[in-house]
């Protein structure tokens, strides 16, 4: 699960935030996603590394955040990587977030009692953390439909063609306890036999304005230095692809979400309206 991105997919990310994690993350994602609230008009990135337990695997993260330029939000227990952490930053010039130190440190204090220091402690251990843990790893799995066999055990399948923001739905819902598969369409790709026997209430197609898609794509290239115009980012590209989408979608009798104007926050929350049956 290292890397996972979490961002709406527009054109330029204002600032990228790596979460660093020694458990699942959750706590200083669900920071991260109250803060961009407050920005509904301006895209971040989020790459969280979640169960992060030695060092030489925080040094490597440390460095890719360096090359990103990256905000730090970390929720360690452990001192020692605690240090690490805010000595790299500190000596590279990072912008730091402790989540948990400070707040740990002051009931120290207070109780006169010593904490053990323990990664993913400050979880609760019930049913419902252990199944956050499984849809993580099922979202994982069944990423950009990697194995067509996870639509039947999944909650949620979510279909969209390039840069409709398919993972970092997944991702998010799987914070909520959903099990999400996801697939990739194109006009010229074969589409798996499983897909035909979920149920169409699970299903979710996402779509996005010709443009703005254009927009992305082009993006995308110039992030790679690669040059913008392509037949991955041509209009003509998009709109066939845009309309073989939506036929799909008016055959598989699934709820279609446009998610050219919706944050990642808003359109899991129409998602979850809609598999809950209750009303967005």
């Amino acid at each position: 699960m290292k890397g996972l991105i979490a961002m709406d997919e527009t054109i330029k990310p204002a600032a990228t935030l790596f979460v660093l994690s020694d458990s699942v993350g959750g706590t200083a994602s669900n920071v991260f996603y109250a803060a961009r609230a407050q920005f509904p008009d301006v895209p971040f990135e989020m790459k969280n590394f979640p169960f992060i337990r030695q060092e030489e695997q925080l040094q490597s993260i440390l460095e890719q955040a360096k090359e990103a330029n990256a905000i730090v939000l970390h929720t360690f227990v452990n001192p020692e990587l605690v240090e690490i952490i805010e000595d790299f930053c500190t000596r590279e010039s990072l912008t730091c977030f402790d989540v948990i130190t400070p707040l740990i440190n002051e009931l120290t204090l207070r109780s006169d009692s010593l904490p053990t220091h323990k990664p993913g402690a400050k979880h609760k251990l019930d049913e419902k953390y252990f199944d956050r843990i499984s849809a993580l790893e099922f979202a994982v799995k069944y990423d950009d439909g990697k194995d067509p066999k996870g639509f039947l055990e999944a909650d949620i399948v979510i279909l969209g063609i390039s840069r409709t923001s398919k993972t970092p739905l997944s991702i998010f819902l799987a914070n909520q306890n959903y099990k999400v598969a996801n697939l990739p369409l194109l006009p010229e790709s074969k589409l798996p036999d499983e897909l035909w026997l979920v149920d169409s209430s699970k299903i979710i197609g996402l779509t996005n304005e010709e443009d703005m898609l254009s927009r992305i794509r082009q993006e995308r290239m110039r992030s790679y230095g690669m040059e913008p115009d392509t037949p991955y980012s041509d209009r003509n590209r998009i709109r066939k692809e845009i309309e073989y989408a939506e036929e799909l979608y008016s055959k598989l009798g699934i709820q279609i979400i446009n998610v050219a104007s919706k944050s990642i926050e808003e359109t899991a929350a129409i998602i979850v309206n809609s598999i809950e049956g209750t009303d967005a």
